[in-house]
C-alpha cells in the first residue's frame, strides 16, 4: 500500500502508527497549523478569579456555562 498516497502525505508530515485487532492503523498527525486552525474557533474569555477561587457568572458567562454544564 502506498501510504503517502493513500494518506494524502507530502514530506513533512508525522505519522503514527497502531496496531488495532490486528489491523495496522496509519495516522497522520496534527501539525501546527491543524491546531492553530482548532484553537482559532475556540471562545475566548478573560476570567477573574479571586483567593478563594471564585468568579462572576455575569463577566464570564462562557467560562460559566463551561464550568456548569462540562
Amino acid at each position: 500500500m502506498d501510504y503517502p498516497k493513500v494518506l494524502d502525505l507530502e514530506k513533512g508530515p508525522k505519522v503514527y502508527f497502531e496496531l488495532k485487532d490486528s489491523e495496522n492503523l496509519v495516522k497522520k498527525l496534527p501539525t501546527a497549523l491543524d491546531w492553530e486552525n482548532l484553537i482559532f474557533e475556540l471562545p475566548e474569555e478573560k476570567v477573574k478569579i479571586d483567593k478563594n477561587g471564585n468568579y462572576d457568572p455575569k463577566k464570564s458567562p462562557n467560562f460559566h456555562d463551561w464550568m456548569v454544564n462540562g
